[in-house]
């Protein structure tokens, strides 16, 4: 490892068991900041909501236009969930950094994410757990990502980026 590399590595945050952390500062679409700055308030680590709690929350902060504290909340959702849920909440999580990479302007990301998302959302369609309408967030995020694949970022508008998790 080179010297600026072994440096790098020095200076990053570490949790207790030596885990990679950022607590750098966010601003609202998750980007870090300088770590003198204010920042967005973040979602803690050790997050721990019921399930209808979580997706509530979710939904309240993609709605505000806040996919990536959206995404915290669900990835904290998915490492609590029992292993037949797992891969709707990790699904859910990425249609949510999809979202946040198409308001970041990465198209491509936006792109790969919601349709990978997407998969993992459409197979509890039957099912709907919470009450999530599996089979519409599916859709609605295959839809948005052949938009942006098909027309770019100019072609979503703003309502396009705030998917509905429930019926």
């Amino acid at each position: 490892m080179s010297p600026p590399q072994q440096r790098d590595r020095q200076q990053r945050d570490r949790d207790p068991a030596g885990r990679a952390r950022n607590a750098r500062p966010r601003d609202e679409l998750g980007r870090p900041l300088d770590r003198r700055a204010a920042g967005e308030p973040t979602v803690p680590d050790d997050l721990g909501l019921a399930p209808a709690d979580a997706l509530d929350q979710a939904q309240q902060l993609l709605d505000a236009g806040r996919p990536f504290h959206a995404h915290e909340v669900l990835e904290a959702a998915w490492r609590a969930a029992p292993p037949g849920e797992r891969d709707l909440w990790q699904g859910l999580a990425q249609i949510a950094v999809g979202l946040t990479h198409a308001r970041r302007g990465n198209g491509r990301g936006a792109v790969a994410l919601l349709r990978r998302g997407a998969q993992g959302v459409a197979g509890y369609a039957r099912a709907c757990p919470h009450a999530v309408d599996a089979a519409a967030v599916a859709s609605a995020a295959t839809e948005l990502a052949a938009r942006i694949a098909g027309d770019g970022l100019a072609a979503v508008t703003e309502s396009q980026l705030r998917l509905k998790l429930r019926g």
